[in-house]
């Protein structure tokens, strides 16, 4: 296996297990998808890419002057304070079934998320 190949299997290990986190928690927490499932796919690629770069699911929603110490700090690691507090996710990815933006999944498909980061990828 070469290099490219081993690293997009690992980006790809590192998205399933995100996408898996996510599908539990929201189970666990009675919180829905966005809608839109493009917003959830777009949020669980940030959240895996946050992970392999540093090493946590820092909110990719966010904008940080210095990332490291934010996942040094935790708040905003998902899920982050306000969504484990008040059920308040900033990302719209655990959304309460009373806001108008749920969805009635709680589920994602792997291959869905693929295509929506691939298709991010090609336009950049």
């Amino acid at each position: 296996m070469t290099s490219i190949n081993a690293d997009q299997a690992h980006s790809d290990k590192v998205l399933e297990a995100m996408k898996n986190f996510a599908e539990q928690y929201a189970k666990r927490t009675d919180t829905y998808f966005c809608s839109e499932p493009s917003v959830t796919a777009v949020v669980i690629e940030g959240l895996a890419k946050h992970k392999e770069e540093l090493g946590s699911p820092l909110c990719p929603c966010r904008h940080y002057e210095d990332k490291e110490a934010e996942v040094k700090n935790t708040f905003w690691n998902c899920p982050c304070v306000p969504m484990r507090e008040r059920k308040e996710c900033h990302c719209m990815l655990f959304i309460t079934p009373d806001n108008d933006f749920a969805g009635d999944q709680q589920d994602i498909d792997l291959e869905f998320i693929k295509q929506v980061r691939d298709n991010m990828a090609s336009k950049e």
